[in-house]
Formats: C-alpha cells, structure tokens, sequence
C-alpha cells in the first residue's frame, strides 16, 4: 500500500516482500540532504543506513576523482613552468657568458692602455722614443665612443 506520504517517498519496487530503494547513482548523489531525507521517509533504518552510505561512497569517488584530475592539471603546469624557467637559465647563462668574455676583452685594453700609460710616465719628455708599441685598433676602439645617428634635418624649401 502507498499512502500519500510515501509517494513522496522514494519509488520502491517490490521484490520478495522487501522495498528495496530505486534510486540510480547519479540521482543519489544529486540530492540536497533535504531532498534525501524527504525520499528516505517510510523507509526501514536499515535501508535509510544503506542509502546514505551509498551516497557518501559515491561522494567520495566523485571528490577523489576531481582531486586526480586536479593533481593532474597542476603537475602539467608546474611541469610548464619548470620548462619556461630552465629555458630562462639557459638564456642567461649564455647571456652571462656573453658579458664574462666581454668583460675579459675589456680587462684586456684596460691592461694594455695602462702599460701603455705607465710606459709615457716612465719615458718623460719623448713620447714616442720610450711609448710601448700597441694595436693602435685597440686603443681607439676604446678610446671611441659608439656614434649615435645623427636625425636628418627637413630641408626647407626654396
């Protein structure tokens, strides 16, 4: 017998005397709480144990799975970013070696504009009789600056 307190209630088959809960996975878990106790009415405490363990099952694989997929996501991103950061290493690893030899070729003209330096100091008066023989290249590199261009002036017409 149905009353119409127990239709509300969850829809129950009959099946060797005993009402066995219809209720599919999906729908179990989609349930407020308040929706589930409304449908458990009627129902034996042992059914109503049952159901509700079920359901905090199925909850749990539900909140495992989305943590997996999560771990997933943020594996695949960390992993990009490592990938980003050791391609930056490199980058300026090189760039560092870079400076370092243009570092040492600077040392190098510095060295020899101060033996040159040092050897006018020493020779006094005659600068070229006592002058160490240097690249002049070297020296003027050095002592040049880099020439900006220069902005073109408009011509005004005639």
């Amino acid at each position: 017998m149905t009353t119409e307190r127990n239709s509300k209630a969850l829809k129950v088959k009959q099946e060797c005397g005993e009402n066995v809960p219809f209720l599919s996975d999906s729908e179990l878990m989609s349930l407020s709480v308040r929706e589930l106790n409304l449908h458990l009415r009627g129902l034996s405490r042992e059914e109503i144990q049952k159901l509700k363990q079920r359901r905090r099952t199925l909850k749990n694989r539900g909140y495992a799975a989305s943590c997996r997929v999560k771990r997933v996501s943020q594996r695949e991103a960390l992993e990009q970013q490592k990938m980003e950061l050791q391609r930056e290493v490199e980058r300026l690893g090189a760039e560092n070696a870079g400076m370092r030899k243009e570092l040492e070729g600077l040392s190098a003209r510095l060295a020899a504009l101060q033996r040159f330096a040092r050897g006018l100091e020493a020779g006094g008066g005659s600068l070229l009789a006592t002058a160490p023989r240097l690249n002049t290249a070297s020296v003027i590199t050095i002592v040049k600056s880099p020439q900006q261009p220069q902005p073109q002036r408009e011509q005004e017409p005639s």
